[in-house]
């Protein structure tokens, strides 16, 4: 099994407004209660991915974690092996694996965990977007589980894009993230402040996620993108590029741009609410069956030019 570096642009070096959730974890840890198998749920981009990242830190780099203020030292010999899949006690698999994941690959996996971890200490299995993970190799993983094992823990990283399969589900405790609005535009303009981001859009937007809003800005900024530019001119350009990566923050990226472009539509009251509205489900209807049917780029192009301009 292909296991890829960490992305270390989805870890804040500084955990806000999760301090409840790590030491909820922390206190399970040190009490000898951490689950088996541990499923943290919530939005993608809602800080899942961060919370375990210090979680990490705080159980394999203490003298390097600062727990009173939950900051990361990323200079730290451990933070530089974490984010490069490199530490024996972590094992982390990103949802980019799972369309190729074989049975054989879940074997493979069941045979490294069953050796003795490091210094007999803890090992933490982390699955990134579970809800991908496809059937059979899903009931491989359960048998896997279901291994008596007392230094494995399995980590689920559920992004909620899917639902997830209720046999796993019932095999994990359950830890949920649930931002508020105000817990989400805080982190942002942290982000904002300490990465000295500049803003293409406007990102106080009820539901945006902070991971969300990075890598939305990303795709603007490197791909000169113009969020309130022609809107299908906008939809062209990225399906064109999702074309050459197939990198799926772009389709996700699209379809909060077809939110931006009519929420903004209805709030300068340009056009009939109720049309505004119906031409909106329309495109993110035939945008979501591109994805999940992989219809041709060119039917979608014109049934939302259709759609928009000849109506």
């Amino acid at each position: 099994m292909n296991k890829n570096d960490v992305d270390s642009k989805k870890i804040s070096s500084k955990l806000i407004c999760l301090d409840d959730r790590f030491n909820l974890l922390a206190n399970l840890l040190e009490q000898k209660n951490f689950p088996r198998a541990l499923m943290i749920s919530g939005k993608k981009g809602s800080g899942k991915f961060t919370l375990i990242a210090h979680f990490l830190c705080y159980v394999f780099d203490k003298n390097n974690y600062d727990k009173s203020n939950k900051l990361i030292d990323t200079e730290s010999n451990f933070f530089n092996h974490f984010i490069n899949n490199t530490f024996p006690n972590i094992i982390y698999i990103p949802g980019s694996n799972f369309k190729s994941v074989k049975i054989d690959d879940i074997r493979e996996l069941k045979s490294l965990i069953l050796k003795s971890s490091m210094f007999n200490k803890e090992r933490f299995i982390i699955f990134d977007d579970v809800e991908l993970l496809n059937k059979n190799s899903l009931n491989a993983l359960l048998k896997i589980i279901e291994e008596p094992s007392s230094n494995n823990h399995f980590i689920m990283i559920n992004n909620q894009t899917k639902p997830i399969i209720e046999t796993l589900h019932s095999r994990c405790i359950e830890i949920k993230i649930s931002l508020k609005e105000s817990q989400k535009k805080e982190i942002i303009n942290y982000l904002i402040k300490k990465n000295q981001l500049e803003k293409y859009f406007n990102y106080n937007i009820q539901g945006l996620t902070p991971g969300n809003f990075l890598e939305f800005n990303n795709i603007c900024e490197e791909s000169e993108i113009d969020i309130n530019n022609n809107l299908l001119e906008n939809i062209t350009s990225l399906l064109n590029l999702f074309k050459k990566t197939k990198n799926k923050n772009l389709t996700n990226f699209i379809l909060f741009l077809i939110d931006y472009h009519f929420y903004s539509q209805v709030n300068d009251k340009k056009d009939n609410t109720e049309k505004l509205f119906e031409q909106r489900d329309f495109i993110i209807k035939n945008m979501k069956n591109f994805v999940n049917y992989n219809i041709n780029q060119g039917s979608l192009l014109n049934a939302i030019s259709n759609k928009l301009y000849n109506e």
